[in-house]
């Protein structure tokens, strides 16, 4: 019977040890495991013909029995500041979105980690997207060698800094994340640094402890807004399960094993989290662990349930926190003019 592109194995599943065993049972030398394993993951090749000092038998015999399950990116917005926000389809036909984010100093990529989410963020786009299902390491892994590429092709300039900031938690895909990272770190993969990587989760508690005792070496981003457990609880039902004292606990923890810095990032929205008392609330738990605080703009998804604080309410939460030691920046949102921004991937496109 013919191979079907249904029940051949993706390429990029197997290990480097699987590869070269596959080549030595077919008869060839194990170094082609080597070639083949760069084109993958140091060239990030979309098909076997790219890989041109393969001979063209080897790569049809490759083709034979497997295939390379590439993401597609279908649609490219370009925001008016430079972001560009992607639709990428994965093989089975479901789309997540990532963005490329340039600044003066930096190339930031956010991916997504799921397709849609199941936390229900009342704040949050992708939230009201039934969360299908995780993405595999080597889909995440795309995100960020198509950005990279789009980096080079339209600025000239390298990809510096990658965030799980896209549609998904990323610590309820954890084991793929992190198989993500590795080959995004690794020299035999992209070869980027983890201190540019930045991991953002809601606060799933026992998982940021899996990380502290893991020692991982990128950064780690809690998304907070507000450090009062009922005004919390009302706009992100993940603080019923994963309370404000559990996750401080969970940070304490991160960072006795870590002894790195946490950054909060952290939205002020009018009549729900604006006021001093919600401002010296953020300032004890911001008190708890070295860490910095995001003051995010919100960008707003459609039924307008949330608007932003005013400067006024800002500048408040910023002289509170700096006069205590609190590093706090006001982080103003691109690609808003595209739905490219925090808390707006929702697949519009």
């Amino acid at each position: 019977m013919v191979e079907t592109i249904q029940t051949k194995r993706d390429i990029r599943k197997l290990k480097l040890d699987e590869l070269k065993e596959f080549f030595i049972q077919k008869g060839d030398k194990a170094f082609r495991a080597q070639q083949v394993y760069e084109w993958l993951w140091m060239k990030s090749a979309k098909n076997f013909d790219q890989m041109t000092n393969i001979s063209l038998e080897t790569r049809e015999m490759l083709r034979q029995h497997f295939v390379i399950n590439h993401i597609k990116v279908d649609t490219m917005q370009r925001s008016e500041d430079g972001t560009i926000k992607n639709a990428v389809t994965l093989h089975d036909g479901l789309v997540v979105e990532s963005v490329l984010i340039p600044t003066e100093k930096r190339i930031t990529a956010c991916v997504s980690s799921q397709v849609g989410c199941s936390l229900a963020c009342k704040f949050c786009a992708t939230a009201r997207l039934k969360r299908q299902r995780n993405l595999s390491p080597d889909e995440i892994y795309d995100q960020v060698a198509a950005i990279k590429e789009q980096a080079e092709l339209f600025f000239g300039r390298p990809l510096t800094n990658i965030v799980f900031m896209g549609m998904g938690e990323p610590l309820l895909n954890y084991s793929n994340v992190t198989e993500a990272i590795e080959k995004i770190t690794s020299q035999k993969g992209l070869n980027m640094a983890s201190r540019r990587i930045t991991v953002s989760t809601v606060g799933v508690a026992k998982m940021i402890r899996k990380m502290a005792d893991d020692q991982v070496k990128f950064n780690l981003a809690v998304s907070l807004h507000s450090a009062i457990n009922q005004t919390r609880s009302s706009i992100m039902p993940i603080n019923d399960t994963n309370s404000l004292e559990e996750l401080g606990e969970a940070l304490v923890y991160w960072y006795q094993k870590t002894k790195s810095k946490v950054t909060y990032e952290y939205v002020v929205w009018k009549g729900i989290n604006d006021t001093e008392e919600d401002a010296r609330a953020l300032l004890k738990f911001s008190k708890l662990v070295p860490s910095k605080v995001n003051l995010i703009e919100y960008n707003p998804i459609d039924d307008g349930d949330f608007q932003q604080a005013p400067e006024e309410v800002l500048n408040m939460y910023m002289d509170l926190l700096e006069k205590n030691g609190i590093t706090t920046r006001i982080r103003k949102s691109r690609g808003k003019d595209i739905d490219a921004a925090c808390g707006q991937l929702a697949n519009k496109s």
